[in-house]
């Protein structure tokens, strides 16, 4: 009995100029449209758990962690952390992977990775996948008021001057079923979310440094591509769901309408981790579209 070829695999690390070494895991089949999966901020890949079985059943997707996040480092500068180095080293990533363009999947913060590595690589891009974002400033819609803008920059200083003090403080805090519990009643569809699906994230959020955490949002609380949304000439699908609090619904709406063409995927019930609520609907959502919008590539060169 011959034994089926196994689907390609591989993980490893690419270190950019400035000394930061980014990993990243390459797998799938490579029959259709490549695709890259953006991460939310404090987040290493927990919010794709069902969606890379139909994904790399066609496709060769390619999961990357940024600076500070997850299994990647930080440069030897550790003040070059943000959105504004995150799209550089994307596309230096494919260049070392081999991937000409994909269709760019972004979830909560990677939506705005996503828009703007449009902007900036626009012919890198074959089309989006918005999944419960914003296309930008976040601290000033977060559970629709402005209050932690307003806390944010106390917030900030506090981390700064006793790192290692809000790095043990969240590491305990954090890594807890406690924790867990309180985040999916609190923020989440206690209905609709598994435990094992969410623990993921808070045993990474425990795990990264805090220092990262808050220089990342500080890109990130100015950073806008609303001015950009007329401009996206990709086939682009907006997922939201209907009780996000950390993004509301109606920006993943406003988005879609100013997006040109732009479909717009609403889900009930669903929080901002959507995908792990409802994943039967919006994994239907995200095959449709990668069938009927996006027009399949040649299949690409794996690394060896």
């Amino acid at each position: 009995m011959t034994a089926l070829p196994q689907a390609y695999f591989h993980q490893g690390f690419h270190t950019t100029p400035d000394g930061a070494p980014l990993w990243y895991e390459l797998r799938g089949e490579a029959h259709a449209t490549p695709a890259v999966l953006c991460d939310g901020l404090g987040c290493d890949g927990f919010i794709w758990r069902y969606l890379w079985e139909p994904l790399t059943a066609r496709r060769r997707v390619l999961h990357w962690n940024y600076r500070g996040h997850g299994r990647s480092g930080v440069p030897p500068d550790d003040t070059r952390i943000g959105v504004e180095y995150i799209c550089d080293d994307l596309a230096r990533l494919m260049d070392h992977v081999k991937l000409d363009a994909a269709v760019i999947f972004g979830h909560s913060m990677g939506v705005q990775v996503a828009l703007e590595f449009h902007r900036r690589f626009r012919a890198r891009v074959k089309g989006m996948v918005l999944l419960c974002g914003s296309y930008g400033t976040p601290l000033d819609t977060w559970h629709d008021h402005t209050l932690m803008r307003v806390a944010f920059p106390y917030l900030r200083r506090l981390v700064e001057r006793a790192p290692d003090v809000a790095r043990t403080f969240t590491s305990t805090l954090l890594n807890t079923q406690l924790a867990v519990e309180m985040g999916i009643r609190a923020e989440l569809n206690p209905e609709l979310m598994k435990r094992n699906d969410f623990a993921p994230y808070m045993e990474h959020l425990a795990k990264m440094h805090p220092l990262y955490f808050v220089r990342t949002l500080d890109s990130l609380k100015d950073h806008s591509a609303w001015d950009h949304l007329p401009y996206v000439d990709v086939p682009t699908v907006v997922v939201g769901g209907e009780g996000d609090k950390f993004t509301p619904v109606w920006l993943s709406q406003r988005m879609a309408e100013h997006i040109p063409q732009c479909e717009y995927v609403f889900v009930p019930g669903g929080t901002h981790t959507a995908p792990l609520e409802r994943p039967g609907l919006v994994n239907a959502a995200v095959e449709r579209f990668l069938r009927e919008r996006i027009r399949e590539a040649a299949p690409v060169t794996a690394l060896p």
